[in-house]
């Protein structure tokens, strides 16, 4: 089973084993959010249909990169050093004068070694303890192969939540709505309070099944008030340090289980 791609804000990684036992049986799995794409990559049985979506078009691009041009994109780190200095280096790089493959690379390279998995206001991470770095260069082509395998069958969208979701509604299909975070940062994008008032709105007319998980926040239990809520707690590390700290999650559904057999 592949891990997640990159780390990614928001990563799914530790959520997950509270997530996947409310996911009902479906025909089709909908990512709107994809990110760094934990919910799928560590999926125990793929669905017969998978979609994966992101507004941000460097991810989307590294996907399509791993899934069509798996041995090119690995060439680019034949000589790569895991260095403050080769990641400052590629940070000063202007993406658009590169290949879509290069472009991946650098994307890559940088969403591995940046600080706390930030998209915008990257830094050179490291840790005082643990593992060491992230990206382990002896192992790249070992960790991609099996996303590059697990990839082939899965279509990769880039556009608006809404679209996307609208576009594979249907009553056999699930949509897992994994957004921003109310009033973090770190995503890269815009995201107003309007998005979210949006998806309570979809979630009540939806045709297929829909699930999402987001912070523990007042407003967000207010604009999402009638659906069945999860409350969790759960622990992050975070920090060069590598401190723990625990937050306040929801999964909201838009059906209670009374409706649907679970997977």
């Amino acid at each position: 089973m592949p891990n997640p791609v990159i780390p990614w804000p928001g990563g799914k990684r530790r959520l997950i084993k509270h997530l996947y036992p409310h996911f009902p049986a479906h025909e089709c799995y909908v990512e709107a959010f994809a990110g760094g794409a934990a919910a799928l990559l560590m999926r125990p049985h793929p669905a017969p249909v998978e979609v994966i979506n992101d507004i941000n078009g460097e991810l989307v691009r590294l996907y399509r990169c791993l899934r069509h041009h798996l041995d090119e994109f690995i060439r680019q780190f034949r000589w790569a050093l895991v260095s403050r200095e080769m990641f400052e280096w590629a940070q000063m790089e202007r993406p658009e004068t590169l290949t879509d493959i290069q472009r991946a690379a650098r994307f890559y390279y940088l969403q591995k070694l940046a600080f706390g998995g930030k998209v915008h206001g990257q830094s050179f991470g490291y840790v005082a303890s643990g593992s060491g770095p992230r990206l382990n260069l002896l192992r790249i082509e070992e960790e991609l192969s099996t996303v590059h395998l697990r990839l082939a069958r899965v279509i990769v969208e880039h556009g608006p939540w809404h679209e996307v979701v609208e576009r594979y509604d249907r009553p056999a299909t699930l949509h897992y709505l994994d957004p921003p975070y109310w009033e973090t940062e770190g995503y890269g994008v815009d995201f107003p309070f309007s998005e979210y008032e949006r998806m309570s709105d979809y979630m009540r007319v939806a045709k297929g099944k829909v699930v999402m998980s987001i912070n523990d926040h007042p407003e967000i239990r207010k604009v999402f008030a009638g659906f069945t809520m999860i409350p969790l707690q759960t622990r992050y590390t975070i920090g060069r340090e590598g401190r723990d700290s625990v937050a306040g999650e929801l999964i909201i559904k838009s059906w209670d289980d009374s409706q649907a057999t679970l997977i």
